[in-house]
């Protein structure tokens, strides 16, 4: 590790995965933001991207030829050090766009870097859920079982999430304010996991033999 790497900015990427194509408002696209704010104001250089406005074609290889766009957003996923996933709830699932991003990311299993590890590996992962019913301590398992079988690593307390009360009807971003609970709870993410990527730059998990 070079004393210009670990001088750098940390970089934060976050993949949207709601079933809205901009510009119309979503309360995934809202929560991601808010993890993404403490982030900006301690120097972290963030991106956000709205998945359902790219075509991600079915697979599980890096590139599924002519008309695929995950590529270009799996160059932003490499190059950055810390990556949130935000979904909607569906029916008690996560979104199908979150679960293409899973399926897509997949193929990262088969690349190595110089050091024998998945090149995720060494990289922070998020999870932000909303929704008007239930289902977000389902959806965090499984999309931190599938990205941490990718390489990323969870930092303590690395989910920030709202559901509406039972049989509720409300949405995020229609709130007059962020409940102070999770408000407090995405503060926490959001540092927890910049410590945590800072921590694995500077101290990389060993090779891989």
């Amino acid at each position: 590790m070079t004393s210009s790497e670990q001088s750098r900015p940390l970089r934060a990427l976050a993949l949207t995965c709601s079933l809205k194509p901009s510009p119309a408002p979503s309360s995934s696209a809202l929560i991601a933001e808010q993890l993404l704010e403490p982030m900006r104001k301690a120097g972290v250089e963030c991106e956000s991207i709205r998945c359902v406005d790219h075509s991600l074609l079915p697979g599980v290889d890096a590139d599924m030829g002519p008309g695929d766009e995950w590529p270009a957003i799996l160059e932003k996923i490499v190059a950055a050090d810390i990556l949130v996933v935000s979904t909607p709830t569906w029916v008690g699932h996560m979104s199908s766009i979150a679960q293409r991003v899973l399926e897509r990311l997949d193929a990262e299993l088969s690349e190595t870097d110089d050091e024998g590890r998945p090149r995720q590996v060494g990289k922070v992962a998020l999870a932000a859920i909303v929704g008007n019913e239930d289902g977000a301590h389902k959806i965090e398992a499984d999309l931190f079982q599938a990205l941490n079988d990718v390489g990323f690593s969870i930092p303590a307390q690395g989910c920030t999430y709202w559901n509406d009360e039972a049989m509720g009807g409300r949405d995020f971003k229609d709130l007059d304010e962020t409940p102070e609970a999770v408000a407090s709870t995405t503060q926490n993410a959001a540092r927890n996991a910049m410590h945590l990527a800072r921590v694995l730059r500077d101290n990389p998990y060993p090779p891989y033999s």
